[in-house]
């Protein structure tokens, strides 16, 4: 756990680095490349639109407790296809049967007349031991006004999003960068409904317009971060580009903490409705949340702030500032000892220089070859003041004879 800390730390203050930016064509032909799975399945596959959307006739079967099994679901799909076959029911040639719980089944098919429903509700009564069944006529028409709605409601957020984000950083950049991540994740999500086979149910709609508005938060998030370094940016030395790559950096943990956070209760969700219901709105709306919000993390850190600093570069002041800060680097890299390093305490150990690898050389020349060198304890030592010994005896001298003067006082001065 320290390690993360310390990743973070190191993340946040710049010392350890993540080049998002610089790769960006990397992360763009990544996110290619789902696309291309993605919309492969909304038009090779198609999007399994759900009763609701398509209308049709659904049937509810209640049956004991633990006889909603895999044998029965192909019991009774077995026998409603045969009786289609027979009595000339085209509608119900290719019913989707799955259970709906450990004590029910659900059945779908096409819309039916009155007869052709009671003739498979018959028929599905004498396939499985039912104690129970119900039958709901769904029309074409409610589908398309939830569809129509939705889409509604979906322009009526991109038109928010769009007033939002140029308000809030008054860069129409930032709002083309926010938009594009979101039509990102919206088709991947479709398409993994597509792949997958699922529904689409009114319970996926709503999981579509939540998703919206998580990936939203996290790229304002990530777009703030950019501003804040980048409002001062000639007094930092650094492009626009490692400005924006540094804020992507410093909000990485805490975008991958709350994503992490967020989807393991949505992917609990997700095995509940998937393993233990089997069907229902749940396991729609848990898909779309699981998905989309892994989409949602991944187009906010590589997808939106890079594509922002490529339109950003485009700018003649950015351009110029760029410039100026690489022809300072270019002035200071002449001399390669004008920077000296800070001392840290990871800084590596390294051996002393030898003669011709760059390092000083020690001049001697050949007098001083020939004499011994003496080694620091054989040099004499200092002494202090009073503790030097005598270079000679002390001898008396010839003024020691004479009269000395003497100071006298001031009173007898000039006397």
């Amino acid at each position: 756990m320290s390690k993360l800390s310390n990743l973070g730390h190191a993340l946040y203050e710049g010392t350890a680095s993540i080049n998002f930016v610089g790769r960006k064509w990397l992360w763009y032909a990544m996110s290619s490349v789902i696309l291309l799975l993605a919309v492969y399945g909304l038009v090779g596959k198609g999007i399994n639109l759900g009763i609701e959307f398509a209308g049709g006739v659904e049937y509810r079967v209640s049956m004991e407790s633990g006889q909603a099994n895999q044998s029965n679901v192909e019991k009774i799909r077995e026998a409603v296809a045969q009786e289609a076959d027979d009595s000339d029911i085209p509608a119900a040639s290719s019913p989707i049967v799955n259970t709906s719980g450990s004590d029910n089944i659900r059945i779908q098919t096409e819309p039916l007349t009155n007869d052709e429903a009671d003739t498979i509700a018959r028929t599905i009564q004498d396939a499985a031991p039912v104690r129970d069944i119900s039958q709901d006529a769904i029309g074409a028409t409610w589908g398309e006004q939830v569809a129509d709605r939705a889409l509604i409601g979906l322009a009526v957020f991109l038109v928010l999003v769009v007033l939002f984000i140029w308000a809030y950083f008054r860069e129409w950049k930032m709002s083309v960068g926010a938009l594009v991540a979101l039509a990102h994740d919206v088709v991947i999500t479709i398409g993994v409904y597509a792949l997958s086979g699922f529904e689409v149910t009114p319970a996926t709609v709503t999981g579509v317009l939540t998703i919206l508005g998580f990936s939203l938060y996290d790229t304002v998030v990530v777009f703030d971060k950019v501003r804040e370094n980048t409002r001062n940016l000639a007094r930092t030395r650094k492009t626009y580009a490692e400005a924006a790559n540094l804020a992507v950096n410093q909000t990485l943990v805490r975008s991958i903490n709350t994503s992490i956070v967020a989807l393991l209760p949505v992917g609990a969700l997700l095995y509940v409705g998937v393993v233990s219901l089997g069907s229902g709105a749940l396991k729609d709306l848990a898909l779309a949340l699981f998905v989309g919000m892994a989409a949602g993390a991944y187009s906010s850190i590589f997808i939106a702030t890079p594509l922002v600093v490529q339109l950003k570069e485009l700018e003649p002041g950015i351009k110029s500032g760029d410039a100026r800060v690489m022809r300072h680097r270019e002035r200071k890299n002449v001399d390669r000892y004008a920077e000296v390093p800070v001392f840290r305490e990871d800084m590596p150990v390294e051996d002393e220089p030898e003669e011709g690898r760059g390092g000083p050389v020690d001049l001697v020349d050949e007098q001083d070859e020939r004499q011994p060198v003496s080694t620091p304890s054989e040099r004499r030592a200092r002494y202090t003041a009073g503790e030097r010994p005598a270079s000679r005896p002390v001898t008396a001298s010839a003024s020691a004879k004479r009269a000395q003067p003497s100071r006298k006082p001031r009173s007898k001065r000039g006397k």
